[in-house]
């Protein structure tokens, strides 16, 4: 399957088109009416009078050939399609980006991550933690944030990313109990962030190459979900130290856009704090510290 080229005036369509066919008319308070439903979720027709504009309107919405809905059809048709707050920010910056269109190569961003967040990492042990770009490379890590990911030292760093890990490496699904929820959150906010930035290079890579080799990837990236369950804890069935349940807080880095932290916690004195601190102890790979010249 070869991947899909979003351009920025028919990712509005897109996802219009992907939230409306898994909108039920029952939820949406319509009654369906007679014979087979050809399409899934409610019909064009009926979301334009739930939302009140004509049908040709928003047909030609859905096909990117309207780019300029007014802020009040927007709010509408997130209404009538039962959207949460992200989803209905998400439709109003794809919105905002249709308008204002014109196609351009966006930069990579920066993988260098300063010296001063190397040595926090380092601080913060034996807590695992790690840094990760936007598309979810892992850019810097201490020993246990590396570890809990086990088998993800066997591929080279410029290949280490949580979203390739999830679906393409072969212990993902043993590491992690919670599998599917794992993966529907990192689909989710790939698609946010691609759907407002669609010609990104570090995005369009990484998800041409999951379309590509994940079916498992290919059927969420269609549903076009932009919002995941919040995580708040993760349990890890790990190879090393068993299972292993800490909490987690994800946190974004002043100065280096898209950079984001993670840190994961357990109480001292529990089970969990233990593995944790056993994992520590027993990485392969230690965090080296900054060099003189980054000083």
């Amino acid at each position: 399957m070869a991947p899909e080229h979003h351009s920025g005036d028919d990712e509005l369509g897109r996802f219009l088109r992907a939230r409306r066919t898994q909108t039920s008319p029952q939820s949406a308070g319509r009654t369906p009416g007679p014979g087979v439903r050809r399409t899934p979720g409610l019909r064009r027709e009926e979301l334009a009078t739930l939302a009140g504009v004509s049908i040709d309107y928003y047909t030609r919405m859905e096909r990117g050939k309207e780019t300029r809905p007014s802020p009040a059809v927007i709010d509408a048709l997130a209404r009538a399609l039962q959207l949460d707050d992200a989803e209905h920010q998400h439709l109003r910056d794809l919105a905002v980006r249709a308008a204002r269109y014109a196609p351009r190569t966006a930069p990579t961003p920066s993988r260098t991550v300063r010296p001063h967040l190397k040595l926090l990492l380092e601080t913060v042990r034996p807590n695992p933690a790690y840094v990760v770009s936007r598309s979810m490379d892992v850019l810097a890590h201490n020993p246990g944030g590396l570890a809990l990911y086990a088998g993800i030292d066997d591929w080279p760093a410029t290949r280490r990313n949580l979203a390739r890990y999830l679906f393409l490496h072969p212990a993902a699904r043993e590491v992690f109990p919670d599998w599917d929820n794992q993966i529907r959150g990192c689909v989710a906010r790939l698609r946010a962030l691609a759907g407002t930035d669609p010609d990104a290079p570090d995005l369009t890579q990484l998800v041409g190459e999951l379309l590509l080799k994940s079916p498992d990837f290919a059927g969420l990236w269609e549903r076009y979900e932009v919002t995941g369950r919040k995580i708040t804890t993760k349990t890890f069935q790990h190879p090393q130290v068993g299972r292993i349940t800490l909490s987690f807080q994800g946190m974004a880095l002043e100065g280096t856009p898209g950079h984001r932290m993670g840190i994961y916690t357990a109480e001292p004195g529990t089970p969990d704090h233990d593995a944790m601190l056993l994992l520590d102890l027993a990485a392969p790979h230690r965090a080296e510290p900054p060099s003189k010249h980054e000083r």
